[in-house]
């Protein structure tokens, strides 16, 4: 347990580090990392790639569309829908590498060996299954 709270703090402690020096937390950054991938997304798209809750992603796309990272633009095709984009502001983030969640976790990817990563990304597997029941 306590491994997984210091994975936890440490994930918060780089978030708002990132917030800092970047302008986003990690959150953020996640989702500038999708529409870097794949611009026009809708919010569905985004939380469904993500695993994120619509409402958790509300705020975010807010934030980051106040600070001029992404555009919305309704969807011609459906009114009913918005799309999302970077802009240059977002663009410049998305290609940001140091200081980031994934910079860490690609050097730690380096010096683990392949059958460290998969029993490690089966446990987290489990362990979020686990989390996620309903007791």
């Amino acid at each position: 347990m306590q491994r997984l709270w210091d994975l936890v703090h440490a994930l918060d402690v780089r978030s708002k580090r990132m917030a800092k020096t970047m302008g986003v937390t990690g959150p953020q950054r996640l989702v500038i990392r999708v529409l870097g991938r794949s611009p026009w997304m809708t919010a569905s798209d985004i939380s469904g790639t993500l695993g994120m809750h619509p409402s958790t992603l509300t705020g975010i796309l807010s934030r980051l569309e106040s600070h001029r990272m992404i555009e919305r633009r309704t969807d011609e095709a459906d009114r009913r829908r918005t799309r999302f984009r970077l802009t240059p502001n977002g663009v410049e983030v998305d290609r940001e590498r140091k200081g980031t969640v994934e910079a860490a976790v690609r050097r730690a990817l380096g010096r683990a060996d392949a059958s460290i990563v998969d029993k490690a990304e089966r446990m987290v597997e489990l362990l979020t299954q686990e989390l996620s029941r309903d007791e």
